[in-house]
């Protein structure tokens, strides 16, 4: 498997797209900010982390329905900025064998709480209708290193999807076309589990009035609790935006900015893993290496990163969680990246599995192939791919 992503990094290095840079292990922890950016750079981390971390209020704009009070609330493991065990809900149901998110009951994403008394109005938490026939919860995702991510050119995911699908068909990812809705453009999906989103600023907005129902200039429209919007004009009347696009921006300086997991420590036993990972076929989805285009900020200029995901779209067959966004049906889910694993204690978009052997062993579909092969190691090779694992 060596030689695919071999092959992946020398074709899109070749394209000019993007070249080779070396990376140098950083001396950062979880939470800090790339080094060595500029004192402005510097203090727009700062004043992003602080917005981030802010606890809104109804009166700032919090609600009608929402999920929790501050993006900090649900990113805090190991530090601001990573994944925690808070799971959410979505749900939906099948209308003439299409994916129906069931708008009118507010789907697909519940908000779990209200705001309480309001005006001469209650707003209560929602609820999963009793119309729903799919379910699903999903776990709150880690930001490290997302700025990398975001500064990779739409091209070069796509040239990667088509070399996946040259090489290895059979595991090949694609990418979720998405509506930019600042150019109201097509472009690439890489945030989200289902890779919904395209940029940063764009998933800032995105969980902005979704997961805090704060209205912003790319998500102009308030959330009614469970789509009733009988109460909303006479106790939570539209006064225009809640947020003029300040606290949205501050959001996207502070994940861009936010450095990648600093690696632990790499034993032989870990570099055996890594054979091992890449033998059994891991990394035909959890590609080890990307790189981003040009930039003029150095930290993201034409640097080699290590991700271990593609950000493409994968059937996963009864991994899948059923829902569908954009173009993503309910068996793809965007190929989670590994860096920072060694922190986290619950694995899988749904946080089901509590040990990376179990989430590897539930994997179906296009990593179906790999799972088995997973099974079939013997037992020292299996030790060695969880050191790797661990090592992340």
């Amino acid at each position: 498997m060596k030689h695919k992503i071999c092959a992946a990094a020398l074709s899109l290095a070749l394209t000019g797209l993007i070249s080779w840079k070396a990376v140098a292990t950083n001396p950062v922890l979880f939470g800090d900010p790339f080094p060595r950016i500029t004192a402005e750079l510097s203090d727009l981390f700062s004043e992003g982390k602080e917005e981030f971390s802010t606890v809104e209020t109804a009166e700032e704009g919090l609600g009608p329905v929402f999920n929790d009070n501050s993006c900090a609330a649900c990113h805090s493991n190991p530090a601001v900025g990573g994944d925690s065990d808070i799971l959410e809900t979505r749900f939906g149901t099948t209308t003439n064998n299409h994916f129906d998110p069931l708008a009118q009951f507010g789907g697909s994403l519940i908000q779990s709480q209200g705001i309480g008394a309001f005006g001469t109005c209650n707003f209560a938490g929602e609820t999963v209708p009793a119309d729903a026939t799919i379910v699903a919860k999903r776990k709150t995702t880690p930001l490290f290193g997302l700025g990398l991510v975001d500064h990779v050119p739409d091209a070069a995911f796509l040239l990667l999807a088509q070399l996946e699908k040259n090489v290895s068909p059979s595991t090949a990812g694609r990418p979720n076309i998405v509506t930019d809705l600042a150019t109201g453009k097509p472009a690439v999906g890489k945030f989200g589990w289902k890779a919904q989103n395209p940029n940063l600023l764009q998933f800032s907005g995105d969980a902005y009035v979704n997961e805090m129902g704060i209205t912003n200039p790319m998500f102009p429209a308030e959330n009614c609790p469970n789509g009733d919007c009988s109460q909303m004009p006479s106790c939570y009347p539209d006064a225009g935006l809640d947020d003029e696009g300040d606290d949205v921006e501050a959001f996207s300086d502070f994940m861009t900015l936010l450095a990648a997991p600093p690696r632990g420590p790499i034993t032989r036993d870990v570099l055996a893993g890594e054979n091992v990972f890449l033998r059994i076929g891991c990394g035909s989805c959890h590609v080890p290496v990307l790189i981003t285009g040009p930039s003029k900020v150095k930290a993201f200029n034409k640097v080699a990163f290590h991700p271990y995901s593609d950000f493409l779209l994968h059937d996963m067959g009864s991994l899948g969680d059923g829902i569908e966004q954009g173009k993503a049906t309910g068996r793809d889910m965007r190929t989670a990246p590994l860096w920072g694993l060694r922190v986290r204690s619950t694995y899988l978009h749904d946080g089901r599995a509590l040990g990376l052997d179990a989430a590897i062993l539930a994997h179906d579909g296009q990593g179906k192939a790999a799972k088995n092969r997973f099974a079939a190691l013997s037992a020292s090779d299996a030790q060695k791919l969880m050191a790797f694992l661990n090592s992340l």
